[in-house]
This record gives C-alpha cells, sequence and structure tokens, in this order.
C-alpha cells in the first residue's frame, strides 16, 4: 500500500469517534486488508461476564470498514451478517477483514474475529457502500 493512501486512510479512522468511543483501535492496515483490536475492558462485558455481541459487531464492522476505504474512497455499512462461535470474558480480541470483491459501488468484505490462542470468536460478512473518492471528495 502507497504510504500516500496509508496516511489518508489512517486520517480518516482516526477521526472516526465511534471506533474510539468503543475502545477499537487499528492494529495493521495494508491494501484489502485491516485488523482491528479490542483490550477488553469492564465496559465491553454483558451480564455474563463476556464480550457483548454489540460490542463484536463493532469491532468487525470498524475492521470492514477499514479495509474497504484501502482503495482511496468512502463507504458505509449497507449490510452485514454475523455468526458468533465462542465468546471470551477477558483478553485481547481481533477482527481481521480482508475485501473479497471490489465493484464500482460497493466492496464485499469478511471478517474473522479471534481471541485467546487464535480461538475462532465469530465470522462476518459486510456489503461496504461507496459514498464518495475521498480524496477528491466527489460523490460516488
Amino acid at each position: 500500500m502507497d504510504e500516500k493512501l496509508r496516511a489518508h486512510v489512517l486520517k480518516r479512522d482516526s477521526m472516526n469517534t465511534f471506533m474510539h468511543y468503543n475502545f477499537n483501535e487499528q492494529a495493521e492496515l495494508e491494501q484489502d486488508y485491516a485488523v482491528c483490536k479490542l483490550d477488553i475492558r469492564p465496559e465491553c462485558l454483558n451480564p455474563f461476564g463476556m464480550v457483548h455481541g454489540g460490542a463484536l459487531c463493532t469491532l468487525a464492522d470498524n475492521a470492514a470498514g477499514m479495509a474497504a476505504h484501502t482503495d482511496g474512497r468512502l463507504y458505509v455499512t449497507q449490510s452485514s451478517t454475523f455468526q458468533f462461535v465462542k465468546n471470551q470474558g477477558s483478553g485481547t480480541i481481533y477482527a481481521a477483514a480482508r475485501v473479497r470483491h471490489r465493484g464500482r459501488s460497493t466492496a464485499l468484505v469478511s471478517v474473522e474475529i479471534t481471541g485467546d490462542n487464535h480461538r475462532l470468536l465469530a465470522v462476518a460478512e459486510f456489503t461496504m457502500f461507496c459514498v464518495g473518492s475521498g480524496v477528491t471528495g466527489e460523490q460516488a
């Protein structure tokens, strides 16, 4: 990934206050690939002491958006599917997102959330809708 594009994506994602409000952090970034992480905190847990499903979905959505943004355009989530596999209540979890297909107005992104010892916690797919070029500010 070229450095100018990397800087653009990182700047765009640094402005995502919802991502930071939910303690999500960018961990890796490459062309068509991104990883976000969540260091589990008490605010992330459900009443059973496990990571709240909404926190898992938010982490996956943020990773999917970052992966989609690596083409320099701006995206929003159009649709998603999410399958919970396992859960954990402490430590760090990671959402790895990979763009599987890019079209003129959408991108299909798959996400795997893993926890301790690379244990699979959830899988998701996102259709991201392009809303603008990002670099020039033109609408898609």
